[in-house]
């Protein structure tokens, strides 16, 4: 089964400064604000949510298609990819942005200030599909993660037209649409995605009930945030998945992405949504583990070891025989 994930493709710069913003806040002054911030570290990581689920995938040996925007300082990434098992030929290049990127500085209190540059990710929406499956043969899914908000919708509508099974997943991009939107993004979905805020809001926006939407898409898949994951389908009993137990908690940044990514790759290899499930349950625990959302590395016995010890034996020799 060969999937392609399209969404954004971004890096992270984080900063930390050893003192507190509201110390340098003046009241009557808030209005012409002029202000440095001596930094102690800064950390560059790579993310963006189609560039952190393909990178997730690529370490299970799903081999996924990356669909995205990015700049021409993009060849460093790429070549981290590509070296991680995903197929980055899709990816367009801008002549003239950068790739997207977030600046974000913390103060001692952990308040934050950041900004978000969309950059070369507004060109997603450029994109065409077909010159994918033109390159890489026939797609089984397309995942249309957050993006360009032009391009999710570009992409949705592409394939309704050319009949490719999708996945709506629009995360960060859900609080800026309207229920009008939604409802275009979310009608005939072989799979929607979405934590449980976002399930209610979803909910709420379009004006259907929870049992309107499972007629729309074929599965829905809730995250459940540390209960684990929560799969339904119309006219069958709801799946129910936990989280094995956490090593240590690192940073949850990325988690939801490591989860899409293990879910996907089950679904590259054929099994059930139960296991798809598990699978996406234990890759997102290991980035909860890890500062990074694609810092983890997946060795494989130690995969298996605690997943055998989460979903049993039968589980995990159905895994391992995928996983290798």
């Amino acid at each position: 089964m060969r999937i392609a994930v399209s969404g954004s493709i971004a890096t992270d710069h984080l900063m930390t400064f050893p003192g507190r913003f509201a110390d340098q806040l003046v009241a009557d002054q808030l209005h012409t604000v002029s202000l440095s911030f001596l930094v102690d570290t800064l950390d560059v990581r790579r993310g963006g949510v189609a560039a952190n689920i393909c990178f997730g995938m690529g370490q299970l040996g799903a081999r996924p298609v990356l669909v995205g925007a990015a700049g021409a300082d993009f060849t460093e990434y790429r070549s981290w990819l590509d070296r991680h098992g995903v197929d980055t030929g899709s990816v367009r290049i801008s002549d003239v942005l950068h790739t997207a990127r977030f600046v974000c500085t913390t103060d001692a209190d952990h308040n934050q200030i950041g900004s978000f540059y969309t950059g070369a990710m507004s060109e997603a929406r450029l994109i065409e599909l077909q010159s994918v499956v033109d390159r890489v043969g026939e797609l089984d899914l397309v995942h249309i993660g957050a993006d360009d908000p032009e391009a999710m919708m570009r992409h949705t509508e592409e394939c309704r037209t050319r009949n490719l099974p999708f996945a709506a997943d629009y995360s960060q991009q859900l609080a800026r649409m309207s229920g009008a939107e939604i409802r275009m993004l979310t009608e005939g979905a072989a799979y929607l995605f979405a934590n449980e805020y976002e399930t209610a809001l979803i909910e709420s926006k379009t004006g259907w009930s929870a049992e309107e939407v499972l007629t729309k898409v074929g599965t829905r898949v809730v995250t459940l945030g540390a209960r684990g994951v929560r799969i339904e389908r119309a006219g069958h009993p709801a799946i129910e998945v936990g989280t094995p137990e956490e090593e240590t908690k690192a940073d949850p940044t990325g988690v939801g992405d490591a989860f899409r990514a293990g879910f996907l790759s089950g679904l590259a290899w054929g099994v059930s949504l139960e296991r798809a499930a598990q699978v996406g349950c234990m890759l997102a625990t290991l980035v909860i583990e890890t500062v990074g959302t694609q810092e983890y590395a997946l060795r494989r016995a130690h995969f298996m070891e605690r997943f055998t010890k989460e979903y049993g034996s039968d589980a995990a020799e159905e895994v391992q025989a995928h996983l290798g």
